[in-house]
């Protein structure tokens, strides 16, 4: 990016509270701490970004803010590139680079997606809906409640107990919503093989279609061989350690997990999504549980994918308080995208 034309980056703190404690197996969270990101140019344009760091995933919020303090002054500083600035910093970059691909969208009034894919023209991409890992007759509430609200594919964490608890957790929700609809579940690595291979084996029996890293990150052998048994392997947190060419070359993962703020922004998003799926594996949007910023912003890679599955973009409803009026529609287990200039967000910086 050139900054002759004269831009001005500001940054200021938030914290979103959740609804909801959400339960995982790698921990509980109860807020979003983060930064709104505003760009503007010298003749009137604006874009806004989003870093909302999430631990063990991105940079912490100090050094998030550190790397924006950098971004700041590479832009006072007439720097030709700011995202050096922030290149070591994921939730920093995907936040700047978020504000700057805004910036320029709504200079060109064509809507963020098509920003990145020209060609692209897209009314609607399918989303999932997150069930926390309560207990059961929670889970289930949460479950059917999705349903009756439109939603075609459920993800329930999983993790916390027993096998056996979450067998029967994931039982119970396929009694009540119905053999048509999409189940899967998220580990986050809480599993060893032994366990995730008698939680894959039971799953098959009850059509459930993926689950998410059942093993530790770094178990690429494991997830290898808890493959071809019915249910699809997706990889998350083992992207960000082994990269795509090791998930290839160890057939390890049948799906990725693509999150911008951990991947560092949507660009880089939008060249793994495509990496992966030239290698056979299913892309997959998600969300860190993020402000309405980055969620847009999710929301416009996915719809600048060719056919994307159900996504985990609907998480605005797991935050008590937000940064502003959601751009995003959702109706009937799909995302209506924003074809307004850039993401398409309002009103999220009053002076």
């Amino acid at each position: 990016m050139s900054t002759d034309a004269g831009y001005d980056l500001e940054y200021r703190s938030f914290s979103l509270s959740l609804a909801e404690p959400l339960e995982t197996a790698g921990g509980t969270i109860d807020s979003r701490d983060g930064f709104l990101i505003r760009v503007t140019r010298e003749d009137g344009a604006v874009g806004y970004g989003e870093a909302t760091p999430l631990s063990g995933w991105t940079e912490s919020l100090a050094d998030c803010e550190d790397a924006l303090e950098r971004a700041q002054t590479a832009l006072d500083s007439d720097e030709d590139d700011v995202l050096e600035a922030v290149d070591e910093a994921v939730a920093a970059r995907y936040g700047v680079s978020l504000a700057l691909a805004d910036l320029e969208a709504s200079s060109e009034s064509t809507p963020l997606y098509r920003y990145y894919s020209p060609d692209a023209l897209v009314a609607r991409v399918p989303v999932n809906a997150t069930v926390g890992d309560g207990s059961t007759e929670e889970t289930v509430a949460a479950a059917r409640n999705a349903v009756e609200r439109g939603f075609g594919c459920c993800k329930l964490k999983v993790g916390r107990r027993s096998v056996e608890a979450d067998v029967e957790r994931m039982r119970r929700v396929r009694e009540a919503v119905g053999p048509e609809i999409e189940l899967r579940a998220d580990a986050n690595g809480a599993w060893d093989y032994e366990e995730a291979l008698e939680a894959v084996e039971a799953f098959d029996d009850l059509e459930v279609s993926l689950v998410e890293q059942p093993l530790p990150a770094g178990a690429l052998e494991g997830h290898a061989d808890l493959r071809g048994r019915g249910v699809g392997i997706a990889l998350d947190e083992g992207l960000l350690e082994h990269g795509v060419d090791a998930i290839c070359e160890a057939q390890a993962a049948d799906a990725v997990v693509l999150k911008p703020m951990a991947l560092g922004g949507l660009d880089i998003a939008q060249q793994v999504a495509t990496w992966v799926a030239q290698l056979g594996m299913t892309p997959l949007v998600t969300t860190t549980i993020d402000g309405v910023v980055a969620r847009a912003g999710a929301v416009h890679l996915a719809a600048s994918l060719p056919d994307p599955p159900a996504c985990g973009l609907a998480t605005g409803d797991l935050l008590a308080e937000d940064l502003g009026r959601d751009p995003v529609l959702f109706e009937n287990g799909a995302a209506v995208v924003p074809q307004a200039k850039g993401l398409g967000v309002e009103g999220v910086w009053t002076e």
